[in-house]
């Protein structure tokens, strides 16, 4: 038991340090927040049990008699009043929170820029507008003289 009879828990965490915007006449602040790391599993796991218990914990009496009054009893261990809901209204809940929850996870997966790549010569021949190809063609060199490293295509 940890301080004042409460139980200590501790797990890994994250920090993240940023630069955040001056005060009037101040240079800029860096600032660090920290939070636990939570895995995919677990995470995906807590969304889908919001809003409504898992089966084996949601046949209670307890839960019978609120699924009649319509008071949503939620949450991985089904003890957290999250509301007035009937069942129905419940699995909707938890479906929308899941379904946001995959669409977080599936945008921190993916890159925000599309990869952009000039045209590389095939190696093969010239192209169909110059005809067929022949042994004179001679590839072309990348870059191009008089042209920069690097440039973009927008």
């Amino acid at each position: 038991m940890g301080w004042q009879g409460l139980p200590i828990q501790a797990g890994p965490v994250v920090c993240t340090t940023t630069l955040e915007a001056p005060l009037a006449g101040s240079g800029p602040v860096e600032v660090t927040r920290c939070g636990p790391v939570v895995s995919t599993p677990q995470l995906v796991e807590r969304r889908f049990y919001r809003y409504t218990s898992p089966y084996a914990r949601g046949i209670d009496i307890t839960h019978q008699i609120t699924d009649i009054l319509g008071i949503a009893m939620g949450g991985g261990d089904g003890t957290k009043v999250m509301g007035f809901g009937f069942p129905d209204q419940t699995i909707v809940w938890d479906g929308s929170a899941l379904e946001n929850t995959y669409q977080v996870l599936l945008e921190q997966q993916s890159n925000p820029m599309p990869w952009r790549t000039a045209d590389v010569n095939n190696g093969f021949c010239q192209g169909l507008p110059q005809g067929r190809c022949n042994s004179q063609s001679s590839p072309t060199s990348w870059p191009q003289p008089g042209s920069r490293g690097i440039r973009g295509l927008w």
